[in-house]
């Protein structure tokens, strides 16, 4: 991979310049490999005049291949010849390499004093001690200095080395000169002043040329296409051709007869033609290798170099017969291998590619499936020998297998989904007993759920629809994944085919064994109990001639059944002890010890949300996650970061809740979740962003399209209702109360009726209460009351009877003395302390016991009543986006210190003066202890008191006003 043999002079991008385009610089061809060699052509013009005076000299130009030696060589001939010292030069070719003093003959051709000597060259082959035209060359050098120009030393023939050896030895005695070029690499060229103590009395130098620096490649932009580049395109340069100046030459005229301009628009071009460059440079340099035995090292090279050590690269091709040395000369030779590190490594990516694209196919793949099988004898590294099998055919072997799984599980670990997937996708390619198929199958939709879910989606119901025993144990968990990427669709209809062909509680007319039949039925329990979640996401049921999903038992036998069985009973709102009993169980292991599935365990998390026990979701969510991140599945962690977002709004974190929205969009980012799942996780983010005061980020991903089939899920109820508090928060009631509705009819179709799921009815009325439709809000109202009743959990039992406060007339004191007693028993304090604030707002004079009702219980486990110290966090209501404070009801004048407070400083004070130690109030009102202690110091001194005694003595005497 040389310079070019280009010796003309014309401007580069002269010929073909593009109409409108400023012209090019008059800078050469060869002048772009001339570049930044300002301090070594200095140093040669200082050799050639010392030269003039008689001063010998010995120097040796090396450089990567296309560094420009052999231009630079060139430059000092011409500079030679016009300081009147005769030039003598000659070029080593492959070509040449086995003819006798071919170097030597170019060098006696260039002066018609030693053609004489030519007929000699090819005779007398055994005479030691003849070097034809040696002496006759030192002797007219003592007339006229001579300076003697050889490019690529490195491919010299054997006879022309020796006899350069000595001359270099006979330097001394004549004022002559050597100057040679060859490429950078160790062990190559001679060493020519090694052997005789004599050259110690000629000058010696060895020039490194380096590649071009960022402002030589600036240069050289600016040169060939006539303006200056931008910093962005001079780096993508830089970086796609290694400051190679003839790369960089080639690049940039190709890029100016293109018509391209060299700003940021145009890196991508630079680099697509750049790799074209130095590909067909390598190609060159390839096909002048004649050797096969240095071919197959190359080969070898190029497809392993960088996983195993150069001996036993030489045995992956056969070549332990030719010498080592011999071997790494004739590659360093090609210009296709540098050494770094003290290893051999292909020049880059590109000519790598280029030297394993030029091999059949048939030997390609053969050459990786034995390099493959080597690095495994040699305990490379997984994901390095998972590289190799991916180009292999299949080896047979379940070593491969078992390190590809290996690869992919290191490449989950490090992010790199994709390459974990091509991994799975080999090992699926060799010979594998069923049972390591379908667990490889499984692990690789995992994998493809997040970077292809529809490709996924075909997967796991080609799992689910193998008649094979051995992925009968597997269909199950294959629908749990499908569940869990959102694809009910496909998790539906594959679950409906299973159940159908295998007809009730087990498949197949042969006898069974009691256990066997006992662990089908299991399983088809399992299946029955997915289906029950996939159905009801369905509008439209698929054209599967399969009535719907049986009711599951009352006594399940898999705790995946008691999961979903809670769920239902939660969505219903029918047995809340049942529901939490089921979700409990759901959670445990396994009788028969299998595998359990995520699902169903979820969906018992989510049943813990709605009983309002809290701290056992948040404890099992955790170990979920744990679960999940151990064995890197990255829809699991998304799903379950999901839900443990829900229990933070539920807790009043919002900022909690956004941590773990955005954590899960890096593991399940949103362009690769499936469409149908599209309204979960908007309302989750719509919900999240409310509550946390970003309104706009909300508006914008609610107004965002949602896919046809997506919006008749269940989980299209949940976004209508988030658009619905979107409308609520920015004051349209129409459009609010309109959304609640339409969110309560989808639940209401699918059996939802809970309003400890999604308030909606309470949503609606608060809607048409600002609308003045005083008997259509209080209708959805109590009717939310009554169901939270039958429900029983505190806290949808208080939010139904705030709703209905803040709409009745004489009651509303009741409600909500009965609001604040049961949100108390509830984990939202923040719903409690809103009561509290309106309750103290609506100054009650005929209730002196009304300071006791106001105490706030202590918090444990959510329904038990258990106290749990310490437990002060702020918990939103059903909807997390804080309610506005209620308007001051006035059903008598309330003394006059009081309203000077503002809202704030009223609620500090209401709590205050009911016991609650400043850390709690900050808990319950969402701010900082800081801010509770600047509210109260104001309330102090508006009110005229010196402390809490007062404020409660005063609190007091208001409330028996």
């Amino acid at each position: 991979m040389g310079e070019p043999d280009d010796r003309e002079n014309t401007a580069p991008g002269e010929q073909q310049r593009a109409p409108g385009r400023p012209r090019a610089h008059a800078l050469p061809a060869a002048g772009l490999l001339l570049l930044e060699r300002d301090r070594e052509q200095a140093l040669l013009s200082a050799v050639i005049g010392e030269l003039g005076a008689g001063r010998p000299a010995l120097v040796t130009v090396t450089g990567e291949p296309g560094a420009g030696q052999n231009e630079l060589l060139r430059w000092a001939a011409r500079h030679a010849t016009e300081r009147g010292i005769r030039v003598l030069t000659a070029r080593a070719t492959p070509a040449e390499q086995d003819l006798r003093y071919g170097v030597v003959g170019q060098l006696l051709a260039g002066h018609q004093a030693f053609t004489d000597h030519l007929p000699h060259l090819f005779l007398d082959r055994d005479r030691p001690g003849r070097f034809p035209g040696l002496t006759r060359l030192l002797g007219a050098a003592r007339e006229r200095p001579t300076l003697l120009v050889v490019e690529d030393v490195h491919r010299l023939d054997p006879d022309s080395l020796r006899w350069l050896e000595a001359l270099a030895r006979r330097l001394p005695h004549a004022p002559l000169a050597l100057l040679t070029g060859r490429t950078c690499t160790a062990d190559a060229g001679p060493d020519w002043w090694a052997g005789s103590p004599l050259t110690g009395s000629a000058t010696t130098v060895e020039l490194a040329l380096p590649g071009l620096t960022r402002t030589g490649t600036g240069t050289a932009v600016r040169a060939v296409c006539g303006t200056v580049g931008d910093r962005s395109f001079v780096d993508a340069v830089v970086d796609a051709t290694g400051g190679n100046p003839t790369v960089v030459g080639d690049t940039l005229r190709r890029f100016t007869r293109a018509g391209h301009t060299p700003d940021a628009d145009h890196v991508h071009h630079v680099r697509v033609i750049a790799a074209e460059v130095t590909g067909e440079l390598a190609a060159s340099a390839l096909g002048s290798l004649r050797d096969p035995v240095v071919l197959d090292v190359l080969r070898a090279l190029a497809v392993c170099g960088d996983l195993l050590d150069f001996p036993l690269v030489v045995a992956l091709a056969g070549s332990g017969a030719v010498p080592e040395t011999r071997l790494r000369a004739a590659l360093l030779d090609s210009g296709l291998v540098a050494v770094s590190d003290g290893r051999f490594r292909v020049s880059g990516p590109v000519v790598r590619d280029r030297i394993v694209e030029e091999m059949p196919a048939a030997e390609r793949a053969d050459l990786h499936a034995r390099a493959a099988e080597l690095a495994h004898r040699a305990a490379a590294d997984d994901q390095g020998i998972g590289d190799l099998l991916l180009r292999a055919r299949p080896v047979g072997a379940a070593w491969a297998v078992d390190t590809l799984c290996r690869a992919a599980g290191a490449a989950l670990r490090g992010g790199d989904r994709d390459r974990a997937a091509a991994y799975l996708s080999r090992a699926l390619d060799e010979p594998l007993p069923p049972r390591t198929r379908v667990r490889v199958q499984l692990q690789l939709a995992g994998t493809e759920l997040v970077i292809a879910p529809v490709a996924a989606g075909r997967r796991i119901h080609g799992i689910m629809r193998e008649p094979a025993e051995e992925y009968a144990a597997h269909r199950s968990r294959a629908a749990d994944l499908c569940l869990l990427g959102g694809d009910t669709d496909t998790a539906w209809r594959a679950l409906a085919e299973c159940l159908a062909e295998d007809g009730p509680a087990g498949s197949g007319e042969l006898p069974q064994e009691p256990g066997a039949a006992q662990e089908a039925a299991a399983r088809h329990e399992e299946l029955t109990a997915l289906l029950r979640v996939a159905q009801p996401l369905r509008r439209t049921f698929a054209e599967i001639a399969v009535p719907p999903a049986p009711e599951p038992p009352r006594a399940p036998l898999t705790p995946a059944a008691s999961g979903v069985r809670a769920w239902e009973a939660a969505a219903r709102g029918a047995d809340r002890e049942e529901a939490r009993r089921l979700a409990r169980a759901a959670l445990g292991p396994h009788p028969a010890g299998w595998p359990p599935l995520t699902v169903p365990r979820l969906l018992a998390c989510r049943t813990l949300l709605l009983t309002e026990d809290l701290d056992d979701a948040e404890t099992h969510l955790c170990a979920l996650l744990t679960e999940a991140h151990r064995e890197r599945r990255s829809v699991t962690v998304a799903r379950v970061l999901a839900l443990r977002a829900q229990l933070h709004l539920r807790q009043g974190r919002p900022d909690l809740a956004a941590r773990d929205l955005a954590a899960a969009d890096l593991e399940l980012p949103p362009e690769s979740r499936h469409p149908l799942s599209y309204p979960y996780w908007t309302a989750l983010g719509v919900v999240t962003d409310l509550a946390n005061g970003r309104t706009d980020r909300a508006r914008a991903a609610a107004e965002r399209p949602v896919p046809p089939p997506a919006e008749e899920s269940v989980t299209g109820a949940h976004l209508l209702y988030a658009r619905g508090l979107l409308a609520e928060a920015d004051g349209d009631p129409h459009r609010a109360a309109a959304l609640f509705r339409a969110c309560g009819r989808w639940l209401l179709q699918y059996g939802c009726v809970n309003p400890a799921l999604l308030p909606w009815r309470s949503r609606a009325a608060e809607a048409a209460h600002a609308l003045g439709d005083a008997a259509q809000a209080l209708k959805p109202a109590r009717e939310e009351l009554e169901l939270a009743e039958r429900w029983g959990a505190p806290g949808a039992i208080g939010a139904a009877q705030f709703s209905l406060a803040m709409m009745s007339g004489e009651d509303r004191v009741q409600r909500l003395r009965s609001a604040v007693e049961h949100l108390g028993r509830a984990p939202d304090r923040a719903a409690y302390t809103r009561a509290v604030v309106a309750l103290a707002s609506a100054g009650n004079a005929a209730q002196p016991e009304r300071v006791t009702a106001l105490a706030p219980p202590a918090y444990g486990t959510a329904g038990t009543g258990v106290p749990s110290a310490g437990h002060h966090a702020v918990v939103a209501l059903h909807s997390p986006v804080p309610a506005p404070a209620p308007a001051p009801v006035r059903p008598g004048p309330l003394p006059p210190v009081w309203p000077s407070l503002s809202p704030g400083e009223r609620a500090a004070a209401v709590l205050a003066a009911r016991g609650l130690a400043n850390r709690e109030i900050a808990a319950a009102l969402s701010v900082t202890t800081r801010t509770v202690e600047l509210r109260l110091s104001s309330v102090y001194r508006k009110l005229r008191i010196r402390g809490r005694d007062e404020l409660r003595a005063l609190a007091q005497g208001t409330e028996d006003d």
